[in-house]
Formats: C-alpha cells, structure tokens, sequence
C-alpha cells in the first residue's frame, strides 16, 4: 500500500507560502506557511499533520489491540501533541505525547494499560519516529446505552 501528498512552496521562508495536498482529497490545497509554523497564522503545518497521522494510527492501534483481548470500546480519544524544538543541529521532533481516553465496557486497567503500550510501540506512525514518544492514559468509565 502507497499513499501520497504533495507540497509546493513559493518564495522565501518566512515571505513564502505553501499549499498541502493528499491523493485522497481530504486535504486540497490546503494553506502553510512560516506563520502557521511557527506562530499563530491560519492554516496547518508539519508538525500538525503529524499528529494527526499519529493520533488517528494510535486510536486504530488500539482498538486493533482490545480485540485480541476479546474487549471493544465504545470510544477512544487521543491527542498527540507534537514538540518542534531548535536544537543547536536545527530544528527537530523532540518529543510526541499521547493523551488518550478511552470508555471500554469490561474493561480491566490492566487490560488497558497492556493494550495502550502494545499500541503506543506497535502502530506504524509510531515506529517512524526518532523522538521520544510519551503517553497519559485514562480508562473511563463505559457509556451505559
């Protein structure tokens, strides 16, 4: 399986602009720029975009994992927070935590915590990276319906 996205970027750095694009059309000449990197401008970046891959491929990871354990959940929630640092080799991914919150019906913490760190090392987005990658995890109480 491939998939694609493509930038282009006209002018300078911090003058310049950009747009993202992916195949699937999710995303179509979606707006970036220095300001929107690396201060509050409207549109998205890098480091966002990579969060939500990492945020989406956690969650699916996850419940990839509650089913070997014979467990579903009702709902999972994650947020990856991406830290962009200078460093004196440049700019760098130092760091992506996980904040995940999860309501599964029978579900033990033990259970949860195995599943949670099974899916922190095992999704894909997740072996991508050379930075450390840190996680708060919550099992809540299950949605009664």
């Amino acid at each position: 399986m491939k998939r694609k996205a493509s930038a282009e970027w006209q002018k300078g750095l911090k003058d310049g602009k950009g747009t993202i694009t992916t195949e699937s059309g999710v995303l179509e000449q979606t707006q970036y720029s220095f300001g929107t990197r690396f201060e509050e401008g409207k549109g998205t970046n890098p480091e966002e975009l990579i969060a939500a891959a990492h945020s989406g491929c956690f969650s699916m990871a996850l419940s990839a994992q509650l089913g070997e354990l014979g467990l579903t959940a009702d709902k999972i929630n994650t947020t990856a927070t991406v830290t962009l640092e200078k460093l004196e080799s440049g700019f760098s991914v130092t760091e992506i935590h996980l904040e995940v919150k999860a309501a599964i019906p029978n579900a033990t913490e033990e259970q949860f915590k195995k599943a949670t760190e099974n899916a922190k090392t095992g999704c894909p987005i997740s072996k991508l990276f050379n930075a450390k990658i840190t996680m708060d995890a919550k099992l809540e109480t299950a949605v009664k319906a």
